[in-house]
């Protein structure tokens, strides 16, 4: 990176005087736009942190210590302190530096970060540790209003608040998840922002109490009485009443005061939250006037848009509402991003944004649908797999009509293995009585969407980050022939069907003819269409954005083997490991996932007689 801006270790912040960190703050925010500009990432999110970072690596030693972040791509800066400014310059492309905290990438990143809400439960468990060992560290973990809204949340704030354990859990409050934060517990912390400061006082004041002889009984007497009356009359924080000592709201942009504030938690005998008020985008005004824009920007400067499968989904479950009153959108947390903000405006009152609570979205979804309506619920991949439980639970035993816009299937690109779409083929084919469609363009998407709609019983429709490519058919068939080939058969779904047709035409060009076979749904599966088709050939290649194990592969090959079909059957998908980071295009190539490596993979095959 030509910016330099001489980023200081851990130990040099706690040499530095107000107007230096001051400075500091302001060189961190300008590397951050152009650096970010540059690559691409999470922008609004890390310039609100800057000040609060700063200050959680002045007070506790990131090597030693242990700081959890929840959903790391408020991290940025963490990885300035502690010597990556270099990796900025591969930041999320393949083999460069993560855009979220990677244990393998430095000791200073204690966890992995990319889905909201587990921050305070590992720390807990990072916290029994300690005793259990007899370790000398501190535990602090970074969590945000946003996260807040997921029940995990508060299953470890419930567990933490009575364990007695020292914590200190930062709570990063922007007002703000990408977008506005909905619901109760947005209310409830802007209730918080505007109680006064006084925790300085406080400590001074207890200081000066229990040097004078008697102090430290009448201190006692009136810190009773004033817990009676704050009890009868203004009722303590939701944090007190978990069992935590709560701090702030402090200002997050105050180095001093957020310093002063978290060596008081640091030294407090119990678990402690403080609660740190930031402003999302903080000094770069497209990012303030717009922080849900610029959240994550693409190399340019701009969020990703245009026609994606998204908008094509957002829009067309829009168009099915206005012809039936019983079509309710849910979403959590990701109105933008799952395409829902037209049918959110059209339709206010059958739209729900229910926050970052994956399994209440689910289960919610079970109730309205027991209830006679048609419930959607437009969910990224990677997050769908919190509510495993609630989709065998609460829909399909009951085997109601939920329908599942399942976004960000397969591979998402630079945000890496937490938020790749790895895994829902296995855990949804599994479920009883579930249909799963997977379109390979805008048109199948629109067509199996209808469909999905019109089905009884739980439903999927699977889809992937971004637009089509050159396949472009519609419908909503569960097999169709592309191509017909005499000495391969390649087959597979979604948007890797361009990459298959592409390879069929390298293999043409060698001499080899590939068949293509597609599948439009994906469970069921049309077994007798596929076999049909896989006899003629007698080598069958199937290639999938999906993991080994429960892959639609594997199932293609169990039902070529008991019907006795004479097929040798080769495996193309992601394998048993986790995809790293890097834009799509060079992962499929990577994990020979691309037309090349489609081709090669069968020529090799070919030649083995």
């Amino acid at each position: 990176m030509e910016y330099d801006i001489k980023i200081p270790g851990p130990e040099a912040l706690k040499e530095m005087d107000p107007a230096q960190l001051d400075e500091l703050c302001a060189r961190i925010r300008s590397f951050l736009v152009e650096s970010v500009m540059k690559t691409g990432g999470h922008l609004s999110s890390n310039l609100g942190a800057v000040e609060l970072t700063v200050a959680l690596e002045r007070t506790f030693d990131p090597f030693r210590d242990r700081i959890v972040f929840d959903v790391g791509h408020q991290s940025y800066v963490h990885k300035l302190l502690t010597g990556r400014q270099a990796g900025f310059e591969t930041l999320r492309s393949l083999g460069g530096m993560s855009g979220f905290p990677k244990p393998s990438e430095s000791d200073a990143d204690a966890f992995i970060a990319g889905h909201a809400s587990n921050s305070i439960s590992v720390a807990l468990g990072m916290a029994r540790a300690r005793t259990l060992t007899g370790g000398d560290y501190s535990v602090v973990c970074v969590t945000g209003d946003g996260a807040l809204t997921g029940g995990l949340a508060f299953e470890a704030l419930n567990d933490a608040g009575q364990s007695g354990e020292r914590l200190v859990v930062v709570l990063n409050d922007n007002g703000m998840s990408i977008k506005k934060n909905v619901g109760a517990v947005a209310r409830m912390l802007a209730a918080q922002r505007v109680k006064p400061a006084y925790y300085k006082f406080k400590k001074g004041y207890r200081k000066v109490m229990f040097a004078i002889p008697g102090g430290k009984a009448i201190y006692k007497f009136n810190h009773s009485v004033k817990e009676a009356l704050k009890h009868a009359i203004l009722h303590n924080s939701t944090f007190e009443e978990l069992g935590f000592q709560y701090i702030g709201p402090v200002n997050g942009h105050d180095i001093r005061q957020l310093t002063y504030l978290l060596e008081a938690a640091k030294s407090a005998p119990g678990p402690v939250l403080v609660h740190v008020v930031t402003k999302k985008g903080k000094g770069y005004e497209p990012a303030e006037s717009e922080p849900d824009r610029y959240h994550g920007v693409s190399p340019r400067g701009e969020r990703c848009e245009g026609e994606s499968f998204s908008s094509v989904f957002g829009r067309r479950i829009t168009e099915l509402a206005r012809n039936d009153g019983r079509i309710c959108a849910i979403t959590a947390a990701m109105e933008q991003g799952t395409g829902l903000a037209g049918f959110a405006e059209e339709f206010p009152d059958r739209f729900f944004d229910v926050g970052i609570a994956e399994e209440h979205a689910v289960a919610m979804a079970a109730g309205m649908a027991k209830q006679g309506l048609v419930p959607v619920f437009a969910v990224y991949s990677s997050f769908l797999q919190r509510a495993f439980d609630m989709l065998i639970h609460d829909v399909a035993i009951l085997g109601l009509h939920v329908v599942f816009a399942v976004d960000r299937a397969g591979l998402v690109g630079e945000d890496g293995e937490t938020h790749h779409g790895a895994f829902d083929v296995g855990f949804l084919r599994q479920v009883p009585g579930m249909t799963v469609w997977s379109p390979s363009s805008a048109a199948e998407l629109r067509d199996m969407l209808d469909a999905a709609v019109a089905a009884s019983g739980p439903a999927a429709v699977r889809y992937p980050r971004g637009s089509e490519g050159a396949y472009r058919d519609g419908g909503a068939d569960a097999v169709r022939l592309l191509r017909e080939g005499t000495d391969v058969l390649l087959v597979g779904y979604g948007r890797l069907i361009n990459e298959i047709n592409a390879a069929a035409e390298l293999l043409a060009a060698e001499g080899i003819s590939a068949g293509v076979l597609k599948l439009g749904r994906i469970c069921p599966i049309d077994f007798d269409a596929v076999c049909a088709e896989a006899g003629k050939t007698g080598r069958v290649c199937v290639v999938e954005e999906t993991v080994e194990n429960g892959s639609v592969g594997e199932s293609i090959a169990a039902a070529i083997s008991e019907r006795g079909i004479k097929a040798r059957v080769l495996l193309k998908n992601l394998g048993s490991s986790f995809a790293g980071h890097g834009s799509v295009a060079d992962l499929l190539s990577a994990l020979g996932l691309d037309a090349k490596g489609i081709a090669a993979a069968v020529g090799e095959e070919l030649s083995r007689g």
